[in-house]
């Protein structure tokens, strides 16, 4: 299945997905950064801390459900990156499968074929002589991964708890942004945005706009941006309740600024996603399992279907383009549209390399 929109394809078909950190955590993480409770005042019970149109993610009491205090460790930890876990097995790196050679085969490092000691391989590598793309990886080794997370080796991570906006910011919450600031967004002051090609309200636009070289599916479109979200002539009244689309990561950082919030780290919104699941044998790839098939996506989300790509929507989920908020069923957090829809901007990355999760 193929998303709505292609990651970092489209700068501007991008939406956020706010967060704010709980104010009463004392991590060692939290303190380090920020002096919490000079005073040493007893910390509030964190059940009665919430915020309107927020959820609460953190640990949770297995027997009555209540939110863990802060007199233990409340934070969430998962496994972060790709798993190598009962529920993963077909995506095991091949490493992990290399036979170990030399007289202490229990920590050698695994070599292909050559039978070389760890003190042989060390060597080498600190004589120049390894290809690091190739063979056994060293402690610290980082490479990307198509699979969730991006990352292997996996490794548990943690993050402390937090509140986060129960669906994504809609039109209609973004034009309240526009008014109160008169806030021009970067599509705006360009002149132009991505549209996804099938969308284009006149296909003689097809022949004559410019695209993008590494997604020639997305047209570059004079006028387009959050009220024209395909160019000029349409329009986002009666859409007022999907995600505002076109916006730019420094868009999203004024928005949330502007009611008091931030974006969220990657390993916070995945915390978020995955709904406790959190591994290693509860650990799913989607939402809803890890059954790839179309009919068990459509009831969780608004994602492309088994049409081609761009041109054959067949609207499997009731939807050719974006849905409103709340149309499809949230995670076990009650968090929607943490998969399709739309991506959602996440705090970090690069000026030119930013990160966009959920599509």
């Amino acid at each position: 299945m193929k998303s709505m929109c292609h990651p970092l394809r489209s700068l501007w078909w991008t939406i956020l997905l706010i967060i704010i950190v709980s104010a009463n955590s004392t991590t060692d993480e939290a303190e380090s950064a920020v002096p919490i409770n000079p005073d040493n005042e007893p910390h509030p019970d964190p059940n009665e801390e919430n915020y309107p149109g927020m959820i609460y993610i953190g640990r949770h009491d297995h027997h009555d459900g209540k939110r863990t205090g802060f007199h233990t460790d409340n934070g969430v930890k998962f496994i972060y990156g790709t798993g190598f876990d009962e529920t993963h097995k077909e995506i095991e790196e091949k490493d992990l499968h290399h036979s170990h050679y030399g007289p202490d085969s229990e920590h050698d490092i695994a070599d292909r074929a050559h039978g070389k000691t760890r003190e042989q391989v060390l060597h080498e590598k600190r004589a120049g002589k390894i290809d690091l793309s190739k063979g056994p990886k060293p402690y610290g080794w980082f490479e990307e991964h198509p699979l969730d997370g991006g990352m292997v080796p996996p490794k548990v991570v943690r993050v402390d708890p937090f509140f986060m906006d129960v669906a994504p910011v809609t039109n209609k919450e973004f034009g309240k942004f526009v008014r109160a600031t008169y806030y021009e967004t970067e599509a705006e002051k360009f002149g132009w945005s991505f549209v996804l090609s099938s969308f284009l309200p006149n296909a003689e636009n097809l022949h004559e706009a410019e695209v993008d070289p590494e997604a020639e599916d997305w047209v570059a479109v004079d006028g387009a941006y959050w009220r024209n979200p395909e160019g000029p002539g349409t329009s986002y009244k009666y859409r007022e309740n999907h995600p505002v689309v076109h916006v730019s990561h420094r868009d999203a950082a004024e928005y949330c600024t502007w009611v008091g919030k931030r974006l969220p780290g990657e390993r916070e919104w995945e915390a978020a996603a995955r709904g406790g699941n959190v591994g290693p044998k509860n650990r799913t790839l989607y939402v809803w399992g890890d059954d790839q098939t179309t009919d068990a996506a459509k009831e969780y989300a608004n994602l492309w279907g088994d049409g081609d790509f761009p041109w054959d929507n067949k609207a499997e989920d009731g939807w050719r383009a974006t849905s409103p908020v709340k149309t499809f069923k949230p995670n076990l957090f009650g968090l929607y549209d943490m998969t399709g829809n739309v991506w959602e901007w996440q705090r970090g990355g690069k000026h030119k390399k930013r990160i966009v999760r959920g599509g």
